[in-house]
């Protein structure tokens, strides 16, 4: 993706924002491609390492009408705090949900499948010997004890996949969780007075 690319959809995803606030993030992304070509980086990876710029303005809208809520304490704040924090949710819950359940079911199948891989291994391990196994005793012994290996190691490398997920999913709610944290904690006693 191009510099203009990018900063058209931001601004364009910055829509409804006061002007001010719009060029001043407008400008501070702007920035970054020139930080990025000084650096001697593309605007392509410049971009990428940005991320998308639709989830980018969606946050960034967000967190600007939290802010205004912080400033403002009125109603008309409070409503779009609270229809741009919902906003975000609802992009979360109807695009990345169905992704995560999808995961996390293909990981539990993973799970299910080594655990049956194991108990396979050993009952080879156990009676291949006194079941005629082809290739005789030794090669039920080695069958037996290779087929729990296996298991162990794929269910190891989906135990790393599953806590990466859970860190990802850690640090995704956390972003989401600074835009919430102002509205949750209460005022201080001198702004009350």
């Amino acid at each position: 993706m191009t510099r203009a690319e990018f900063l058209s959809r931001l601004k364009r995803g910055l829509i409804g924002l006061p002007t001010t606030t719009a060029a001043e993030i407008a400008a501070d992304y702007e920035a970054h491609f020139d930080d990025g070509a000084a650096e001697g980086r593309t605007e392509a990876e410049v971009a990428a390492a940005l991320g998308d710029p639709d989830r980018l303005a969606r946050e960034l809208r967000a967190e600007s009408t939290a802010q205004r809520w912080r400033q403002e304490r009125n109603p008309s704040a409070a409503a779009a705090a609270v229809f741009a924090v919902l906003g975000l949710g609802a992009i979360d819950i109807l695009i990345l949900l169905p992704i995560l359940m999808g995961v996390l079911g293909s990981i539990f199948g993973v799970f299910v499948a080594v655990i049956a891989l194991f108990i396979a291994g050993g009952v080879v391990f156990v009676a291949g010997p006194f079941a005629a196994f082809p290739g005789g005793v030794l090669a039920a012994l080695l069958g037996g004890l290779g087929l729990m290996a296996g298991a162990t190691f794929i269910g190891a490398l989906t135990t790393l996949v599953t806590v990466w997920l859970v860190n990802g999913l850690v640090w995704f709610a956390r972003l989401h969780y600074r835009l919430l944290k102002p509205a949750l904690e209460p005022q201080a006693a001198g702004e009350t007075a």
